[in-house]
């Protein structure tokens, strides 16, 4: 006798979901994976793919609705994430990066200054960036050097941030600075700053990896004036929005992962059910079948993962430190793991690039350094469990 309840809800995505997913699909493998090699090939911006996602409002879905936004959920945000990723990383990191820069708004900005600055995001005429990391303070954000001094109706910044994704074509751009050199952590404050303000540049981009057509740069302060009222909450706050920032974000980098992952995946049962050897496709083989299977395993659950964590976001529940962490830490490795297999199911092939997934190898090793390395997340994760 068959016991089934197709109305049984739990764990099961929205229909929502499920055709925001077929929308973004179709939508990327007809204008978007065409481009793909060649943006990593001449490592350049991927126009081609921030033109789609604005003409389809894909480009910053998180953007809630009184700020002209989409207002989608964190499920279908890293759902869009995913989708994109599966063809172009770098293209993905235009609705990642634009959540990341936002994201601190969203949190802990005045309703004037969200007002201001997030409706263009909304509309797709500005993108967002987000700088924290420096050359001495990676890992120990903490410990950045760049300054922010306020002078009557203005902040004066002074300093260099790196490894700013996005940045020369962002518009705007999160700035952790420190405003009390003595408070340690707490006198850390955040800041937007538009590309056009006095004293602020951009200088030449990283030779990379991987994400080759997503920009990646240093940005320079110099006596960089900013209006008093582009401070991001109170000062001395910034630090605590940094960290929830990423409690927030790296659910997105978990989503790009999972999406160069099933990239790889699709491409390699595709090649292995043509390729020919010994009289037949090498997709019969067992040891073929072994690696697709684990491949597949993994993914699947990298994605519950991603989606659960997702959710607890959008619910605000306790426990989102921990779960975002373990969800773009699994998400990151499972990418590496899985695109690797990937290039081994091609032989000599995989390693060449007239196929896709060497690209998608060398584009999911950034998943497990960047928005905290995996060892910092595995620290976050034990330091959640003992307190």
């Amino acid at each position: 006798m068959a016991l089934a309840n197709p109305d049984f809800d739990t764990y099961r995505l929205t229909d929502e979901h499920t055709m925001l997913r077929a929308a973004v699909r179709q939508l990327t493998e007809d204008k978007i994976a065409p481009y793909a090699a060649e943006v990593d090939e001449d490592a350049r911006f991927p126009q081609e793919a921030h033109d789609t996602l604005v003409q389809a409002g894909f480009h910053a879905v998180h953007i809630p609705e009184q700020y002209g936004g989409a207002g989608a959920d964190a499920v279908a945000t890293a759902i869009v994430i995913e989708e994109v990723a599966r063809v172009c990383a770098s293209s993905s990191l235009i609705p990642a990066v634009n959540k990341l820069g936002t994201m601190p708004l969203l949190l802990s900005a005045s309703e004037e200054l969200k007002k201001q600055v997030l409706p263009p995001v909304a509309a797709g005429e500005a993108m967002f960036s987000y700088a924290l990391s420096e050359r001495e303070a990676g890992s120990d954000a903490a410990s950045m050097r760049t300054r922010a001094v306020q002078d009557g109706d203005h902040w004066v910044l002074n300093g260099t941030k790196c490894w700013i994704t996005n940045a020369g074509v962002s518009t705007y751009y999160t700035v952790m600075a420190v405003t009390d050199p003595a408070a340690g952590p707490n006198g850390i404050s955040a800041f937007v700053v538009h590309k056009d303000d006095p004293g602020f540049s951009v200088g030449p981009k990283e030779r990379k990896l991987g994400i080759k057509g997503s920009p990646t740069c240093e940005i320079y302060f110099e006596d960089c004036t900013i209006p008093a009222d582009r401070i991001v909450g109170e000062p001395g706050t910034g630090f605590k929005t940094a960290l929830a920032t990423l409690d927030h974000t790296r659910l997105t980098i978990g989503a790009q992962a999972l999406g160069i992952a099933q990239g790889a995946i699709d491409a390699s049962i595709a090649y292995v059910k043509q390729r020919q050897q010994f009289g037949r496709a090498i997709a019969e083989f067992q040891g073929v079948q072994f690696m697709l299977a684990d491949m597949a395993m993994r993914t699947e659950a990298a994605r519950q993962l991603i989606y659960s964590a997702a959710a607890r976001a959008e619910r605000g529940e306790p426990g989102l430190t921990f779960t975002s962490a373990a969800a773009k830490c699994f998400a990151s490795d499972t990418a590496m793991s899985v695109t690797t297999d990937a290039v081994q199911l091609f032989g000599g092939y995989g390693y060449t690039r007239d196929f896709p997934v060497e690209r998608m190898m060398r584009d999911a090793k950034i998943t497990q350094i960047y928005e905290g390395t995996n060892q910092i997340n595995r620290m976050v994760m034990a330091r959640q469990l003992l307190s």
